[in-house]
This record gives C-alpha cells, sequence and structure tokens, in this order.
C-alpha cells in the first residue's frame, strides 16, 4: 500500500497557511471556556472523507474550507495502490463560526460529497456538536470499566455515558455502584442464561446510544442482536488469543512462558472475535514477572487499548477498509 500526500498548488498555499497571520488569542481548543465578547472567536473543526479517487479531491476539500475563512492545520490522506479510493481526515481545520455556520458548514461538505459520490462524508465540531452517547456493557472483572468511568469523569473520555449494563449483580457498596450513583449514572442487571441473553431488554436500554462499548463483557452478542442495533459496537479482549482460549487465560499463558502478551479493540461482528481491528498494544513479560504482575501488566494493556480506541472512534480517525480492516489515521 502506498500513502500519497498531494501538495497544494502556489495560488492554494497562502490560504493553507494564513493561520499564521492570526492571533493566537483569538484560537479557541478544547476544553477553553467560551468568551462570546472576543471580537474573532475561532473554534476548531475535523472532517473524514472516504470516495473513490479521483484528480482534485485535495484542493477542493482545501478550497471548501478556505473560502469560507477557514484554514487547514493538518491533514491525512491514504490513497492504497491500485484500489481506487481515497481516505482523508482534515484532522484539524480552524474557523469563525460567526462567519461559517454549523448549518452551512454540513451543507458545503454536503455538496462535495455529491460531486465525488463520497461514500462516507463526516464532519464534527467538538466543543459544539453533541458528545456521543454510550452504553457500557460489563461483566465481573471491572478493571476496564472502571478505568472508563474515571477517565470520563476526569473529562479525558470525550462520551457521554447512559448506562452500565451487565450480566453480573454487583452489591450496593462496591465502589462502581456508588460512583454510578454519585454521578446519576444507570445500572442495569440483567439475568442471561444459555437460553434467554435478554436482548429485547438491552435493546430498549441501548436504542438512544450512537454506538456500544463492551468492557470485558463475556457474553457473545447474537447477530439478531447486532443487526437490530445496527450501530458500531467496540469489543476488548487480550491478545493472547487463540492460542489460549476458555477460562483463566492469563495462567494458561504465564504457565506456557510466553515473553509477549498484548490486547485487541475490534468492531464487533456475527464472527466471534473476528470483527476490523481497531487498536491493538503489546507489552514484554520475563521469568521474572509471578502470576500477579503478568496479570496486571495484561489488565492494564486492556485498559488502555480500550480507552485509546474509544477516544480515536470519537476523534473520527477509523474508517472502514475493504471488507475486514480499518483505516486509522
Amino acid at each position: 500500500m502506498t500513502v500519497v500526500r498531494r501538495a497544494a498548488s502556489p495560488n492554494n498555499l497562502s490560504k493553507l497557511v494564513g493561520f499564521a497571520n492570526r492571533s493566537f488569542k483569538s484560537l479557541r481548543f478544547p476544553g477553553e471556556s467560551f468568551d462570546s465578547s472576543s471580537p474573532s472567536f475561532l473554534t476548531y473543526g475535523i472532517h473524514v472523507f472516504h470516495c473513490p479517487d479521483a484528480v482534485g479531491i485535495v484542493a477542493k476539500l482545501s478550497d471548501c474550507i478556505a473560502s469560507r475563512g477557514g484554514n487547514i492545520l493538518g491533514a491525512d490522506v491514504f490513497v492504497p495502490e491500485k484500489k481506487h479510493v481515497f481516505y482523508s481526515r482534515s484532522s484539524e481545520f480552524i474557523f469563525d463560526p460567526l462567519k461559517w455556520s454549523r448549518l452551512q458548514m454540513d451543507e458545503d461538505f454536503s455538496k462535495l460529497s455529491k460531486t465525488f459520490n463520497a461514500i462516507r462524508s463526516v464532519v464534527r465540531v467538538p466543543d459544539r456538536d453533541p458528545k456521543y452517547k454510550i452504553a457500557i456493557f460489563a461483566s465481573k472483572q471491572d478493571h476496564c470499566l472502571v478505568d472508563l468511568l474515571h477517565q470520563w469523569q476526569d473529562g479525558r473520555l470525550p462520551v457521554e455515558i447512559t448506562c452500565v449494563i451487565s450480566n453480573h449483580d454487583r452489591d450496593p457498596n462496591t465502589h462502581v455502584i456508588r460512583f454510578l450513583e454519585r454521578h446519576g449514572i444507570p445500572y442495569h442487571y440483567l439475568c442471561t442464561n444459555k437460553d434467554d441473553k435478554s436482548e429485547g431488554q438491552m435493546l430498549e436500554l441501548v436504542q438512544n446510544t450512537d454506538f456500544l462499548v463492551l468492557a470485558r463483557y463475556m457474553q457473545i452478542l447474537s447477530g439478531n442482536f447486532l443487526k437490530s442495533y445496527g450501530k458500531d459496537v467496540i469489543n476488548i479482549h487480550h491478545g493472547l488469543l487463540p492460542s489460549f482460549k476458555g477460562g483463566h487465560p492469563s495462567k494458561q499463558a504465564f504457565d506456557a512462558g510466553v515473553k509477549l502478551i498484548g490486547a485487541t479493540s475490534h468492531f464487533v461482528t456475527e464472527e466471534l472475535d473476528e470483527g476490523p481491528i481497531i487498536e491493538q498494544m503489546v507489552e514484554r513479560v520475563s521469568h521474572r514477572d509471578n502470576l500477579q504482575s503478568f496479570v496486571q501488566k495484561s489488565e492494564n494493556l486492556e485498559k488502555q487499548c480500550l480507552s485509546k480506541a474509544i477516544k480515536s472512534y470519537c476523534e473520527l480517525r477509523v474508517l472502514p477498509y475493504e471488507e475486514n480492516k480499518t483505516v486509522v489515521f
């Protein structure tokens, strides 16, 4: 595969770098408070584009933003060899919302989509658009769940958590339940068994979400559930598969003396643990590790890998590629 980066023409170069002539005091980055008294108030947006490859796509995208007084701060382009498809992510562009309204922005990018027969065109303004709504599924192991809750509390996870769903009935005095009650996040215990996975109840609980997160949820979601839900589901599992299946995989791997462990976050499909990969992480282990340190390293990787995948998804860094792959900018 080949990465192709198309340079701007000299005539357009001044448009692309015009930001250098503006004051940094007028630029708003995520997390900063809104100051309506500022005479020139800039904020930033993100745009991703996936379409059949053609001449002039980058120029048109750049002109769309520049013609409204915006400037691209960074962009990634991927054109796989002999595939005749084009992927781009304008990683950040700045604009003045008083001069380029959100509605007008959608209309402008919609016109580009029609021009190039886009497969996907998505634009987000993180400081103005609603956060993605998610539901988190978890079983008895709660290291991934707790990590996501704490990152959300600290403002490092750009989502709204609508509820937590579990097949494990947690005691009211546990850290997780106390945390959820304190922040007004519902916890739904759904009893599941071989014949009844409570998927009808699940669908009712998640109907207003944008995507789902399986934070070590040890139940298989059926094809009927995935089709009925119709949106993305992100999963995390240890990177020891397929060698160590079943119960206590970390102990199996420890007893086998593996030297490299990992974690994989991927989209959920009907094929178990075979969905398109979003993120993978690895770490070395050695004879100096005992079972406790081995398990701790494995769980830390799972937490980091899952949160990175969620953030990448929310930042529009993940695009589908071919049948079972992803482009991650």
